[in-house]
């Protein structure tokens, strides 16, 4: 069996771990919980006849007084960068994140999560320019959270 580890990364309360719980567990917690360290998680799948392990580790959000510890961030095929679509500090943080993560992880490929999508309306949806590695995602209704780790799993196996 192939194993992949790819990281959430984000900012504080933009949802990484509950698009974790929504993936691993099909469930939604409406409670915040915050992260402290990393969380590992597991998820087996198949893709084209094959098996393949996601070790998924939630890490906990940045703050501007706090960055994830580079310790975290090595050795990842992936990632998943996560913001609140509600939060524009959040969207403009991503770029920091992504460079940052791939300085340690050149070869590594990513998606994006507009996280929180379920609270915009129509609108607000079309201010937002979306590339083929971004993704509108609620983990409160599911939207997208399965295409977006399936999408970095088949990318990260190319």
């Amino acid at each position: 069996m192939i194993r992949k580890k790819i990281l959430l990364l984000g900012d504080f309360n933009v949802g990484k771990t509950s698009l974790i719980r929504r993936y691993i567990e099909n469930t939604f917690e409406d409670k915040y919980l915050t992260t402290i360290g990393v969380k590992i998680s597991k998820k087996t799948l198949s893709i084209d006849e094959k098996e393949y392990e996601l070790i998924i580790w939630d890490v906990e959000g940045r703050t501007p007084q706090k960055k994830v510890p580079e310790s975290y961030l090595l050795g990842a095929s992936g990632a998943i960068f996560v913001a609140d679509c509600n939060r524009e500090e959040t969207v403009k943080d991503l770029k920091e994140h992504i460079e940052r993560f791939l300085s340690l992880n050149p070869d590594a490929k990513y998606v994006k999560a507009y996280n929180k999508s379920d609270l915009l309306t129509d609108q607000q949806q079309e201010l937002f320019v979306l590339d083929g590695s971004s993704f509108f995602t609620s983990a409160k209704d599911g939207l997208n959270v399965n295409c977006l780790f399936s999408t970095l799993a088949k990318e990260m196996l190319l």
